[in-house]
């Protein structure tokens, strides 16, 4: 049985990142509402509550049933898991003077703690919290400080060394993010030291259990999947065909707005997997049906209905497919719908199939972030250039391309990107790596909606504005703009200009995520 660690979710922005290092540790986790404690719990062997956008006092806040857990396995309450913890178990939780936000330092820490094993002193910390731990429970003991916070963190190891009962422990602070210098090591010693984790979460491990439950799940049924060109449905094809050879056909639909020579670049790279891909050319199709729409989301449930029906009408001819399979992975499925229930975006692949399809759902990828995705392709032999492809968006350009989808705006923005990405590709880094490897995904944007005035020759011009947009990040929930070189950036500015016929400005995009997304639309 393999071991799992439960992270339960209050709602907090940085719920993923205690799953991604987790992750990191060869130890699988398993983000959950806080309200979804599995019944059986017999793979379990530690509980992590997360951070929460509310208060331990809100009348709309989180709750869970601590009992179901605590003493029976090791405990680790992170900032609002902390305030609920003391709240529930009889401490006190009140509205902090000042909120307390940012960088501080961790004192006075109780070296004997298994949690800070290893720590330094004066490590810093992440705060993040508009409350503050007053008072702490019976039978538990401060464990850490900082200079504003007296309760940094607490727990009831010592109670619990000789009892028999697995402790409870609890920080204010964020352990996951950046910024808490020592956050990974708190969470190995959580995870490894004291809930005994196994270590067995590892790529290869994964692609052979994940064959063996493949074949048991599809037996010799037929199975269809839609392929996008991209590194998640790349791998689950590969997976797949792993698992049930001919008995998988892949659609490739071509909606028009893929990057330039997309489809037939994308389509010889099938065929050296030895993939039975059927590829479609849709574009005239989704051109049309988005004639006059300006509306982001909008554009998106065009796209995702007109691709339903495109794919629909070739699975149709596949009379004995019983299985739809979707690279959905993990992000995808967190960032469409979050705890609170609000959407923040539509993604293509998830939300259930349509009625008319009588096809069950295969999603092998549905647990995996995107970098171990990237590990389980290379696990599976798949060659660099589809493995370490930029995540692109389901509708495409289209997302790119501010304002009304015509084929004339794709068309220049295709060129724009184009440069951009293959500069990104022939510019190497310091390190004499392409500054392609250093970005986690790159793209340009056509800003249609807007015209800017420039000079060609002895010409003004009133044409559009491209914007470059590209970011790193760990798995996408959060990013960084891309730091590239002014000299890169001044070159493919110049080349854009030149070569692109519409365009006479660019730009480059600086913000992070969040509060801006890595899409624009």
């Amino acid at each position: 049985m393999q071991q799992k660690i439960i992270i339960l979710d209050f709602g907090s922005q940085t719920t993923q990142l205690i799953g991604r290092r987790i992750r990191e540790m060869d130890t699988f986790c398993e983000i959950l509402p806080y309200n979804k404690y599995p019944e059986d719990d017999s793979d379990v062997i530690g509980v992590i509550l997360s951070g929460s956008p509310y208060s331990v006092h809100d009348t709309e806040a989180f709750n869970v049933d601590l009992s179901r857990f605590v003493g029976r396995l090791p405990v680790l309450g992170i900032c609002y898991g902390a305030q609920y913890i003391s709240h529930t178990l009889g401490g006190k939780v009140e509205k902090a003077n000042s909120r307390e936000y940012g960088r501080a330092n961790l004192q006075e820490f109780d070296g004997n703690c298994p949690l800070f094993k290893g720590f330094d002193v004066n490590s810093q910390v992440w705060m993040s919290h508009g409350d503050t731990i007053t008072k702490i429970p019976e039978g538990f003991h401060r464990v850490a400080s900082t200079e504003d916070v007296e309760f940094a963190a607490y727990s009831n190891y010592s109670q619990c060394s000789t009892s028999g009962v697995q402790p409870i422990f609890a920080v204010q602070f964020h352990p996951e993010v950046f910024h808490s210098v020592q956050g990974s090591l708190l969470l190995k010693n959580f995870v490894i030291d004291i809930c005994g984790s196994r270590k067995e979460w590892s790529a290869a491990s994964f692609v052979e259990t994940t064959v063996e439950e493949l074949k048991k799940q599809l037996g010799n049924d037929r199975v269809i999947l839609g392929l996008s060109g991209g590194v998640d449905s790349s791998v689950c094809a590969v997976l797949l065909n792993k698992a049930i050879g001919k008995n998988l056909t892949c659609i490739f639909v071509d909606h028009g707005m893929l990057r330039k020579d997309e489809f037939r670049k994308v389509m010889n790279s099938y065929s050296t997997l030895g993939l039975n891909v059927i590829g479609v050319d849709a574009s005239e199709k989704f051109f049309r049906d988005l004639a006059g729409v300006e509306e982001p989301e909008q554009k998106r449930k065009i796209i995702g209905r007109d691709f339903v029906e495109v794919f629909n009408a070739e699975a149709k001819k596949i009379t004995d497919a019983r299985w739809l399979a979707q690279g959905t992975i993990y992000p995808d499925r967190i960032e469409s719908l979050n705890i609170t229930g609000k959407v923040i975006k539509s993604h293509h692949n998830v939300g259930g199939l349509p009625k008319e399809m009588h096809l069950k759902l295969c999603e092998p990828l549905q647990w995996l972030f995107k970098d171990e995705v990237r590990r389980v392709g290379s696990q599976l032999g798949m060659p660099e250039n589809l493995i370490k492809r930029h995540p692109f968006p389901g509708p495409g350009l289209a997302v790119r391309i501010l304002g009304e989808i015509t084929p004339e705006k794709v068309r220049v923005l295709q060129e724009a990107d184009d440069i951009f990405i293959e500069g990104l590709h022939k510019w190497k880094a310091e390190d004499g790596l392409p500054l392609y490897d250093h970005v986690w995904q790159a793209g340009a944007v056509l800003l249609s909606t807007v015209r800017s005035v420039g000079v060609m020759g002895d010409e003004r011009t009133y044409e559009n504005p491209v914007a470059l947009r590209a970011v790193t990040s760990m798995d996408a929930m959060t990013a960084d703009w891309a730091h590239l070189p002014y000299e890169f950036l001044a070159k493919v500015s110049n080349e854009i200009i030149n070569k692109v016929k519409g365009v006479n400005r660019i730009c480059y995009d600086i913000s992070s995520k969040p509060p801006a997304t890595i899409e624009w639309e």
